[in-house]
């Protein structure tokens, strides 16, 4: 038995260490900081608990049936990585096309996602998927659950659920960051909301750079 407690936070932690990078709560906290722009306390409350849960949902789908829904479809894991990174690389692109642009978009945030009602479609895409967890943390838990996969009944069961916690732990940190970024940008300063904003940006462009190209390589090999 104490075995089996060692195998189970030992995969907890190798789930929680590999599923931190590609979730990165805190870098897209800052990146769907504009989203949020206009949401009384109440609004925000609501719109990050329902990413929560839909980032919650992707990850246990992508666990327990995420490979057999592609294979039904016909879909390989590289194709997921190089749609996602094309995906998160256009959003990257829009946020540092121009200064201008950023000048302007600030205002039409504040007009056009001023209330809840015109977030709410916008909470699963984009900002869940494929911001918060996308075609990185779905290829993350299939090797997790790969990984995971054991003959004996009760250590099958037991590391599925490291798994499963390690899950709970990543959208726990998500619920906290996205609840709270405009706390520490106000922390931090006045200009640090634009510099995050800049910043956070150029990364996410490279992550979806660096997600097509890692889905590139795999399809030619």
């Amino acid at each position: 038995m104490p075995l089996l407690y060692h195998s189970f936070f030992h995969l907890l932690f190798i789930g929680i260490i590999a599923l931190f990078p590609v979730v990165n709560p805190i870098g897209s906290s800052f990146i769907i900081s504009p989203f949020f722009t206009g949401l009384s306390s109440a609004e925000k409350r609501k719109a990050v608990g329902k990413i929560t849960f839909y980032a919650f949902s992707i990850c246990t789908v992508s666990l327990f049936a995420g490979q057999w829904i592609l294979e039904l479809f016909g879909i390989s894991i590289p194709v997921v990585q190089l749609a996602g990174g094309i995906m998160i690389c256009k959003m990257g692109w829009e946020n540092l096309s121009s200064d201008k642009k950023q000048t302007t978009s600030t205002m039409d945030a504040e007009t056009n996602l001023s209330g809840y009602s015109h977030i709410e479609n916008q909470l699963f895409y984009p900002i869940t998927f494929p911001v918060t967890t996308g075609a990185g943390t779905i290829s993350v838990l299939f090797t997790l659950s790969a990984h995971s996969i054991s003959s004996n009944r009760s250590d099958d069961l037991m590391n599925t659920a490291a798994i499963l916690s390690a899950i709970i732990v990543m959208c726990i940190l998500i619920y906290i960051f996205y609840l709270n970024t405009k706390n520490i940008i106000h922390y931090l300063g006045s200009n640090a909301e634009a510099i995050f904003n800049r910043i956070s940006a150029f990364l996410i462009f490279c992550v979806g750079l660096q997600i097509a190209i890692t889905g590139i390589k795999s399809l030619m090999k």
